[in-house]
């Protein structure tokens, strides 16, 4: 699973092997620094394709999305893939990021218009001198030929998205300007990605799509996760675990089995591997690492 920086992200999931990854956020304190590399050291030895660390609203965690990746790549075997966004940036300040990643190492970026800066649920105002949309990023990253890029895409459609084929062509406008892969928004069905890979593909959006998964710890945050993108928890899901709501250490074992069913549905269906929204914390997926006997 492990690989080496110098090939694409494309070049490593062509390879024909599976590709596991992480995703960590950016901490507000030193315990949660402690914790980030906690989960970081503990998740090292599986050799993950990637990691990649996310980016505040309004680029509110710039210099420690950017100090957490380069060390990442300067301390450990991992690949670091940074997120950046659109808001709260001009043309300008994202070239000097883009400048900052390549001088600490960072060459793979994921390519985010990002919430609006209000937050998610609010209208999307455009930074006066910045970009509108992700494809624009993808292009102006795409001119900087040692950046590999990675973008979003929607299972179930974004949520200001007209409708699927809408959403498909937004997909297909960011390959088009130069994404090599896409990491899914957490993934509630298996056959809402079958689906979005069809969509993709019928489209001619001819990239790796990796579906993220977010393994249901609390079933109460994680119903106020996914309403944030405007949807709701599947009724197959909500049947299994609304009868442990009072049984915390039950709910969760349940939504580790809930999240493991997935990651194999979703291995079956094709999807060239599984990318895990871990929180910062490692035990739920060694977890369902041991479930699926994925060996480090």
């Amino acid at each position: 699973m492990s690989t080496g920086r110098g090939l694409s992200m494309r070049e490593l999931l062509e390879r024909g092997d599976r590709s596991f990854s992480f995703e960590f956020f950016p901490p507000k304190d030193e315990a949660g620094e402690e914790q980030l590399w906690q989960a970081i050291t503990e998740l090292e030895p599986y050799g993950p394709t990637f990691v990649s660390v996310t980016y505040g609203a309004g680029g509110t965690t710039r210099d420690r999305t950017v100090a957490i990746t380069e060390r990442i790549a300067r301390e450990t075997s991992l690949l670091p893939v940074a997120h950046l966004t659109c808001v709260g940036h001009t043309v300008e300040e994202i070239s000097c990021i883009l400048d900052e990643l390549r001088d600490a190492g960072v060459t793979h970026v994921m390519a985010l218009r990002g919430d609006p800066p209000a937050g998610p649920g609010t209208p999307w105002t455009p930074t006066e001198g910045g970009l509108t949309y992700a494809n624009e990023l993808v292009a102006l990253i795409r001119e900087r030929p040692d950046m590999r890029i990675g973008v979003a895409a929607f299972p179930e459609g974004h949520v200001e998205a007209a409708d699927l084929e809408a959403d498909a062509r937004v997909l297909k406008a960011k390959y088009d300007a130069g994404a090599e892969f896409a990491v899914t928004d957490m993934v509630l069905r298996a056959s809402d990605y079958v689906a979005l890979v069809e969509r993709a593909q019928a489209i001619g959006a001819d990239l790796p799509i990796i579906p993220g998964i977010m393994p249901i710890l609390n079933l109460r945050s994680m119903e106020r996760m996914v309403e944030f993108s405007g949807r709701q928890l599947p009724e197959e899901v909500t049947s299994r675990l609304a009868p442990l709501a009072e049984d915390p250490a039950a709910l969760r074992a349940e939504g580790i089995v809930i999240a493991t069913e997935l990651c194999e549905a979703l291995l079956d269906a094709g999807a060239p591997g599984l990318h895990f929204f871990t929180l910062n914390r490692s035990k739920a997926t060694r977890e369902i690492f041991a479930n699926l006997r994925i060996t480090v």
